[in-house]
């Protein structure tokens, strides 16, 4: 038997850009036969609903907790939903660079969020170092997407990574298959997943284990030892 997850998803409670709520994801998983999701809303330095960001450098009046009640919103209603119909839910985010470098990041818990203010102002080595000292897993997503927002496309420095996104289900395939050939090149380990936004998205992406996953750690260390199936 395998078990399929959902490696990249947002909700419009946490993400600006997202259309579909936290409920509605969940449902819409659970009906296409997905055993989880990892909800990866964008965070504090990305496109978040928390006022008074998107990508600028200023912390208005609210404090480190107040962000952290938009940026946790989308996961903590698609775990309680999770948990009533039977979908397994875990914590991810997506972390936005100035012109436009995504990383998705597991393992990092709301524990850990509130005991590390503004991890929005870390650059690429720091953040990767704290994740990798907290066995929390970094993956660069959609490494050469071309938009008007992105204005430094392409993958960073791969020491910094522990992963790659080598099919984002949103992407064309010429930029997924050049994902993969920098991942294969870097001997760097490789995950699909859909970025949804909307439940009307037809075209999604995943994981498969052979085992069901019981943490966010157990879909790390499958990734990264290749012991998936990518969609």
């Amino acid at each position: 038997m395998k078990y399929l997850y959902e490696t990249h998803l947002h909700t419009r409670e946490s993400s600006l850009c997202a259309g579909a709520s936290a409920v509605e994801q969940v449902h819409y998983y659970k009906q296409r036969g997905y055993t989880g999701i990892i909800v990866t809303d964008h965070f504090l330095n990305g496109n978040s609903t928390s006022p008074g960001y998107h990508n600028q450098e200023q912390d208005l009046d609210l404090t480190w907790e107040d962000h952290l009640d938009y940026l946790l919103a989308g996961y903590r209603a698609a775990k309680a939903c999770g948990d009533k119909i039977g979908l397994d839910v875990f914590y991810g985010l997506e972390f936005t660079f100035k012109g436009g470098t995504d990383l998705l990041i597991y393992g990092l818990d709301e524990s850990f969020m509130y005991a590390n203010p503004w991890l929005n102002r870390l650059s690429l080595p720091e953040l990767s170092a704290l994740c990798r000292a907290n066995n929390a897993y970094v993956a660069q997503a959609h490494p050469y997407r071309e938009r008007s927002y992105i204005t430094t496309p392409g993958p960073v420095d791969p020491q910094y990574l522990d992963g790659v996104e080598v099919y984002n289900a949103t992407d064309p395939d010429a930029s997924n298959s050049q994902a993969m050939a920098f991942a294969k090149a870097h001997g760097l380990p490789m995950q699909s997943g859909s970025d949804i936004h909307h439940v009307s998205q037809e075209t999604l992406g995943g994981i498969f284990l052979n085992q069901r996953a019981e943490s966010i750690h157990c879909i790390i260390e499958a990734i990264k030892t290749g012991a998936v199936e990518l969609i």
